[in-house]
């Protein structure tokens, strides 16, 4: 794993790839964590997290949703929707001048998750969204992903 310093430098350089879960109870209702980290920091966005160098797709989508759901879900079990840019003014660590940049690859999975017993780690809070909800504290990235739900 990169200390501080050095991931600082491949986020001030490289684009990031990463995974978004899309997780929906009915095929509608997208369950969204508010973010403590930056960037996103105090907006309600999907769970998903970054692939590692060396890690195929398929172990990191099993990392991924055991680290956000609490439980490894196989690729299979998901929808791909799409890949997805994201860029962000700010980064992880808060670093003046350093913007961020993911390429993101989106999948649904159809879900019917406890909200009072995910990890919280990367949010401080859950709930689940549909679009007859007010979206204005949804991140835009995050809100993208409605029309490709089924």
């Amino acid at each position: 794993m990169l200390g501080k310093e050095d991931f600082i430098t491949v986020v001030k350089n490289t684009p990031l790839v990463s995974i978004d879960l899309a997780v929906t109870a009915n095929g509608v209702d997208m369950l969204m964590g508010q973010r403590v980290n930056q960037p996103a920091a105090g907006f309600w966005f999907v769970p998903g997290g970054r692939i590692y160098k060396s890690e195929s797709l398929e172990a990191a989508f099993l990392r991924i949703t055991e680290t956000e759901l609490g439980v490894a879900y196989p690729i299979g079990q998901g929808k791909l929707l799409g890949a997805f840019t994201h860029l962000y003014d700010t980064n992880f660590a808060e670093v003046p001048g350093i913007s961020t940049h993911y390429v993101v690859l989106a999948y649904q999975l159809n879900l019917d998750i406890d909200l009072t017993h995910l990890p919280a780690q990367q949010h401080c809070a859950y709930r689940r969204f549909s679009l007859t909800d007010d979206l204005s504290l949804v991140h835009p990235n995050s809100q993208a992903y409605f029309p490709y739900l089924q």
